[in-house]
């Protein structure tokens, strides 16, 4: 590939992603609490490892988000699958999973379609997607590699060892192995979402004129509002409605949200403006989750109110600064 950013740059839109990965997808949704920023190197491991490989092996073939969301999917899986085991087991946490998800517990499957639906959600999008559009957002030219061959194997090991020693203390911790049908089905799950990510066309040019392009704070709205209905399903459907009531309701909400996405960006110009406004419409919806999800993790009211608006306030200058960057680029600069 040519016209690469300068080294310096390329190192630091790589390190970026690997820090803002786990700092989304644990610190601001409010899975750990302020106090725990220490140990963000070790997220790191595996949140930005994931992140960047997923972004590097997708640049590098040519590729963009149709072939980087089945890989942040199979991420999500092999995370709280093979890494994790949240997807087995029942007492995941402290939390009595089992009884939570035993509704819609399906056998073939080792775990439950409801579980099986929140990790993908917040994996796919949150940890791998949502990083990945910000920090690209700062790239001249979003289609380029910012890392050679050498750093490819070495982020390359860093992710292995990190979910290595992420696996392993969370087995330290919980004492739970899964089955090796559920590790099989796991396996075959991964499988298939890398093989669907790699047999997907190349993007080809648009001849769309960029003056055709959905107005970014509407796609930020609509991303908004789609993330925030999917959180607040808990307020949404009653206690004692079917259980299989949400899972149906994530199926429509993905279903729209797919189908709306591939009308815009076919009938629609779709750049860089458009890709943070629905970056950043996820990612303000995790500001307003972490207030409510940190209180649930055990965290002490002032700790948890503490961390969440530390953070909430950091996703929001960091969104500023995208959307600055973001209206001071050129149309031609893709």
């Amino acid at each position: 590939m040519t016209d690469r950013p300068p080294l310096l740059a390329r190192l630091g839109l790589s390190m970026g992603l690997f820090l803002l990965a786990p700092l989304v997808g644990e610190f601001l949704l409010g899975n750990q609490p302020i106090t725990e920023l220490p140990k963000l190197p070790l997220y790191a491991t595996m949140y930005g490892g994931g992140a960047l490989l997923i972004r590097e092996v997708a640049r590098r073939l040519g590729r963009g988000w149709p072939t980087m969301i089945p890989l942040a999917a199979a991420y999500a899986i092999l995370e709280e699958g093979p890494i994790d085991q949240m997807l087995w087991n029942p007492n995941y946490g402290g939390f009595d999973m089992g009884a939570a998800y035993a509704g819609t517990q399906v056998p073939v499957l080792g775990t439950s379609v409801a579980l099986l639906q929140d990790v993908l959600s917040m994996h796919t999008v949150w940890s791998i997607c949502v990083p990945i559009a910000l920090v690209e957002t700062f790239a001249r030219r979003r289609d380029r590699p910012w890392l050679g061959g050498i750093g490819i194997g070495v982020t390359a090991v860093i992710f292995v060892l990190g979910s290595v020693m992420m696996g392993g203390f969370n087995y330290l911790a919980f004492h739970y192995m899964a089955s090796a049908w559920q590790f099989g089905v796991a396996v075959v799950m991964i499988a298939a979402l890398v093989a669907a990510a790699l047999a997907l066309p190349r993007p080809q040019p648009s001849n769309v004129d960029a003056s055709t392009g959905v107005n970014p704070w509407l796609v930020g709205a609509v991303a908004f509002v789609a993330s925030s209905v999917y959180w607040a399903r808990d307020w949404l459907v009653p206690e004692n409605a079917w259980a299989w009531l949400p899972v149906l309701g994530w199926c429509v909400l993905v279903a729209a949200v797919v189908a709306l996405g591939m009308w815009t960006t076919r009938e629609r110009y779709w750049g860089r403006g458009q890709t943070l406004g629905a970056a950043g419409g996820a990612l303000l919806t995790y500001a307003w989750v972490g207030f409510t999800h940190s209180s649930q993790m055990g965290m002490s009211k002032g700790l948890a109110l503490a961390g969440s608006t530390v953070f909430a306030l950091a996703a929001v200058v960091l969104l500023a600064f995208a959307i600055r960057g973001v209206a001071r680029l050129s149309p031609t600069d893709t």
